[in-house]
């Protein structure tokens, strides 16, 4: 897939979360960041979108999680196919 997709949409299909519902509770929260050609910002709805090449830095589960977006989701997959859809970052890297 090419072009973008909503957060929620891709969180859930990368099986960082398990409703689309979490993620944006996840988002809503706060504490979630999207670096966007170069420039950093707080991600505050759920319906902002990403692209491949964007980097992620959000809280998951007690600990920071850094990802590089890769490809876009067209469905929630097995494991194997969501972890084709990010790259793990160092999370003091993207901060």
């Amino acid at each position: 897939m090419n072009g973008k997709q909503r957060i929620d949409v891709w969180l859930f299909r990368a099986r960082f979360v398990k409703t689309r519902a979490a993620a944006a509770r996840l988002i809503a929260e706060g504490g979630a960041r999207i670096v966007h050609d170069g420039l950093a910002r707080r991600l505050e709805k759920p319906s902002v979108e990403v692209e491949p090449g964007d980097a992620l830095l959000f809280p998951l589960r007690g600990r920071l999680v850094a990802v590089r977006v890769d490809a876009l989701g067209g469905r929630r997959g097995p494991p194997a196919e969501a972890r084709r859809l990010y790259s793990e970052l160092d999370a003091d890297a993207v901060a």
